[in-house]
């Protein structure tokens, strides 16, 4: 086992326990700028692994009644086909051009990260403010059905040529065009993206995209990061959470940018960690704070009743 890449695994799978999304978004940069591993592979691998623990998700949510199934039928039967239709257009461009579109692709997948991140942050900071009063469930109609569709097959296609998107694409995806609340948005989105990722992940271990070695490395962080996240996701505000992995994803983005030949000044690559680091210094003094204020407003332990013996 590669302790440098469990250790990713364990840091991203935190990441997903606390906020619901950005496993693909995060590891397959991480797989490409920090390992270097190939791009094709890096994306086939990503989706088998994320695949496995989408399942547990989804079978967690579905248990708790948090999954609109008609919602998630609807979008499989627009993603699914067009996963692998993603996948298939990876494989024939690749044929094709060889090493030479290796930039093309992180190209892609920076593009498709910078919008995930541009995104999740105006989900966090506007989409409720400006969509208005949410809902439990949807009736599917004949318009409702056709988005749900037109949603899938615009996310399955990114997620089987990138491997990014099954999360943020699809969760802003139900808040924009369903205004479900956030819970139905959680688990909808999870457990359709179990079904989404184990077709994608098929066509990419068909076509030979995957590392089965890499893929059980990833998986022997991410599932306890995954449980240890959900924990800590009580604990700091899902607003906060959602910046933070909105500044990630566009910090990720802006670096695969730059491996790809785009010139981007180093110190604005350094800005995004040391964002992030900030952002959670200040989730972890305001906690100090309450802690103090509320101990404060207890006041100090009375002293002992005197003993009538």
């Amino acid at each position: 086992m590669d302790p440098a890449i469990a250790a990713f695994g364990l840091g991203v799978g935190l990441l997903v326990g606390m906020t619901g999304i950005g496993g693909g978004s995060l590891m397959t940069p991480l797989l490409i700028l920090v390992f270097g591993i190939n791009p094709v592979t890096a994306v086939g691998t990503d989706l088998a692994y994320g695949a496995v623990t989408k399942t547990v998700g989804g079978f967690k949510h579905l248990r708790q009644r948090t999954v609109d199934m008609p919602l998630s039928l609807w979008m499989g039967a627009g993603s699914v086909p067009a996963a692998i239709g993603g996948v298939y257009v990876l494989e024939a461009i690749q044929r094709a051009h060889g090493a030479a579109f290796d930039n093309v692709l992180i190209t892609a997948l920076a593009v498709t990260l910078l919008f995930c991140g541009v995104m999740t942050l105006a989900r966090a900071l506007f989409l409720k403010r400006i969509l208005g009063r949410e809902r439990d469930s949807v009736a599917m109609g004949r318009p409702e059905k056709a988005r749900a569709v037109l949603l899938g097959v615009v996310v399955g296609f990114v997620l089987g040529a990138t491997s990014a998107g099954s999360g943020a694409l699809i969760a802003v995806g139900l808040i924009m065009l369903f205004r479900l609340v956030p819970q139905r948005v959680v688990g909808t989105d999870v457990f359709h993206a179990a079904i989404l990722l184990w077709a994608a992940a098929l066509a990419h271990i068909v076509a030979g995209n995957v590392d089965f070695m890499l893929a059980g490395n990833i998986l022997a962080g991410s599932i306890p990061g995954v449980w240890a996240g959900s924990h800590l996701s009580v604990r700091i505000p899902v607003a906060t959470l959602r910046t933070i992995l909105a500044v990630v994803l566009i910090g990720s983005g802006l670096g695969l940018l730059a491996k790809s030949g785009v010139q981007i000044p180093p110190v604005v690559l350094a800005a995004f960690p040391a964002a992030v680091v900030l952002m959670l210094l200040g989730v972890a003094l305001r906690g100090r704070k309450r802690c103090a204020e509320g101990a404060d407003a207890v006041g100090p332990t009375p002293p002992p009743l005197p003993s009538r013996g």
